[in-house]
């Protein structure tokens, strides 16, 4: 355990658990950075293959500040968001009739089992098909690739709700609109949490994968574009460049659910906040 007693009253944190959390990732990216520089001067690796860390900041550098990468960032963000919109929107309706009717139960569960293990990008040959090389096919293809983690995991928040809730609201009288509201979402949360979360991960690696590998998101590039672009002249630095956007965007959208997730289900009781094996 590191937990030591302060005076026998106050529990205190030791070792690298008890540094600041800034202090722990500035620490462990210093250590990434110096095998990096280190692998490549004693390797003496191609630049065009392998580049140094210097090279890498400098790309991550002019990328940003002449506007190539804040505008292709932008522009996936955008059509990420439309999509996560669109996705969510879906999952509650889809939710909430498979709640009050069996059949449309069923359905939601087989279109579930069948969809959402199925890797989203595969879906892009029948969207441009349908939708054509527009940003409609990249859409459709982030939409399904959020729509079904979000659908399962509200879907499991509102089997597993306290039946004794459910219980007091038919007692009540309540509607199954007032039913849905006031007993099953509030009590789905943590799980509504989670597949947001779920949902937010693959439609990011969707449309990343998307547009690198089909090159569709239309007149103004994306971050797989980007990447593309960079692959295709040769610019190995830009490729990494992007590669770090692209992490450290994911890391912020991720860190982000996150605060969202300390401030309301764990602060009101409903989950309780992650630990470690020596905390």
């Amino acid at each position: 355990m590191s937990l030591v007693i302060d005076d026998g009253l106050v529990p205190r944190r030791r070792g690298w658990r008890g540094l600041p959390v800034p202090l722990r990732r500035a620490i462990q990216l210093s250590l990434i950075l110096a095998g990096w520089q280190l692998y490549v001067q004693t390797s003496d690796v191609n630049p065009l293959i392998f580049p140094p860390p210097g090279d890498v900041f400098s790309a991550l550098w002019r990328g940003w500040s002449s506007g190539a990468l804040a505008g292709a960032t932008w522009t996936t963000l955008k059509l990420l968001g439309i999509s996560l919109l669109i996705g969510v929107v879906m999952a509650l309706i889809f939710t909430v009739l498979a709640r009050v009717n069996s059949f449309v139960d069923d359905a939601v569960e087989l279109a579930t089992s069948m969809l959402n293990p199925l890797p989203s990008v595969a879906m892009l040959p029948i969207a441009i098909i349908w939708f054509g090389l527009n940003v409609n096919s990249l859409i459709f293809v982030v939409v399904n690739a959020v729509v079904w983690p979000v659908t399962l995991n509200i879907s499991t928040g509102f089997r597993t709700a306290n039946q004794t809730l459910v219980n007091v609201g038919r007692v009540l009288g309540l509607s199954w609109w007032r039913m849905v509201t006031d007993v099953l979402f509030p009590a789905a949360l943590p799980y509504t949490m989670t597949g947001l979360k779920t949902g937010l991960g693959y439609g990011w690696r969707t449309i990343i994968a998307a547009e690198l590998v089909f090159g569709i998101s239309g007149s103004k590039s994306g971050l797989g574009n980007y990447l593309n672009d960079a692959r295709y002249f040769l610019r190995t630095d830009e490729v990494f460049a992007g590669i770090i956007s692209v992490a450290v965007i994911g890391i912020i959208l991720e860190a982000g659910f996150n605060w969202i997730e300390r401030r309301t289900i764990v602060r009101w009781g409903m989950k309780q906040a992650t630990a470690t094996i020596d905390d």
